[in-house]
């Protein structure tokens, strides 16, 4: 009798320790995503927090191959984990921006760029897509933010802009330093073609 209430003991025990390794798989789960959203938001220059509502299965999809040719990954979180890994990555002010439904647009190169592609997609598909907000580094941006963000010119116009308001000044005050002795100049050779012709 013993022997098998010793035998249903272990078999429980053995169910027990199956029910927990099915339980904690979950968790471990948890703990990976975590751990590669907060590697995510250290390393990407910008996230862009979209509120996918009434987006279809296609739509999605489209977005994703739309913002993947420019770079960009495009990520639906769950917004605990979410918040989690933004406090693992030291992002704490970004936490409130995680509630409602939230896909997140990464992105690694031109901070502009993102908000372009993503202004434009909503735009050009007339989806019901909207922007949340945004963080770079640990400035939180406000929709508004991003959708000014998106109409900034490409990084290589601005610096094209600097340079010529730098190249300005310093054009200015050669000519400004060069036409006194232009004027001289002309004086010199009007005074020979006079004596030549004289």
């Amino acid at each position: 009798m013993k022997s098998l209430c010793i035998r249903r003991r272990d078999f429980l025990l053995d169910i027990l320790l199956a029910i927990r390794e099915v339980i904690k798989l979950p968790r471990e789960k948890k703990a990976q995503i975590i751990d590669e959203l907060q590697k995510i938001f250290s390393t990407c220059h910008i996230c862009l927090l979209t509120d996918y509502r009434g987006l279809s299965a296609t739509e999605i999809t489209d977005l994703r191959r739309t913002l993947r040719r420019s770079g960009l990954t495009y990520r639906v979180v769950k917004n605990t984990l979410a918040q989690l890994a933004a406090k693992k990555a030291d992002k704490g002010e970004v936490v409130s921006l995680f509630g409602g439904p939230v896909a997140i647009a990464f992105g690694y190169g031109d901070i502009v760029e993102p908000a372009r592609v993503l202004a434009d997609y909503i735009r050009n598909s007339k989806t019901s897509l909207s922007i949340k907000g945004g963080f770079f580094g640990d400035k939180v941006l406000t929709p508004g933010e991003v959708e000014t963000l998106a109409t900034l010119p490409p990084k290589e116009i601005l610096l094209g802009r600097v340079l010529a308001g730098l190249q300005s000044p310093i054009v200015a005050l050669i000519s400004c330093l060069t036409n006194p002795m232009r004027g001289f100049i002309g004086v010199l050779q009007a005074r020979v073609n006079q004596l030549e012709g004289g």
